[in-house]
């Protein structure tokens, strides 16, 4: 079929498996209404992805990552961490407050110790709230 375009393409990308999923990828591509870099000549959508890629029209490590973003589910956002973090009130009744937390630093972050007697005598002190008959 393309032999010739496949031995052209091996300098380009080392490996074949890569180049076959890179090429198809390509290929999909043209199909669904990219753009085309090089001439037709009556070639089919394959075989135009492998001569674009042997001719380098395309950059296959670009060809590289839009492939890997089309086959990613999740994308993950950066998004910027909270500056300041209100800590709970310990047993003495001192309120404390961690002032950002640096990424990198973890040895600034402290944790509050509550016991088994604390957290009882926090929920005794909870009130539920009162019932409406709205509902």
């Amino acid at each position: 079929m393309a032999r010739v375009t496949v031995e052209d393409c091996i300098d380009k990308v080392e490996n074949r498996f890569e180049l076959v999923l890179l090429a198809a990828h390509r290929a999909r591509m043209i199909s669904s209404g990219s753009p085309l870099t090089i001439d037709r000549d009556n070639d089919k959508n394959p075989v135009v992805a492998l001569r674009e890629i042997a001719e380098q029209t395309v950059s296959p490590e670009d060809m590289k990552e839009d492939l890997i973003h089309s086959l990613q589910k999740f994308v993950e956002v950066d998004e910027p961490e909270a500056e300041a973090v209100p800590v709970v009130p310990s047993a003495a009744g001192q309120q404390q407050q961690v002032t950002q937390v640096n990424a990198v630093d973890d040895s600034a972050v402290e944790f509050d110790r509550m016991s088994e007697e604390d957290l009882l005598r926090g929920l005794e002190g909870l009130v539920p709230p009162e019932r409406t008959d709205d509902v």
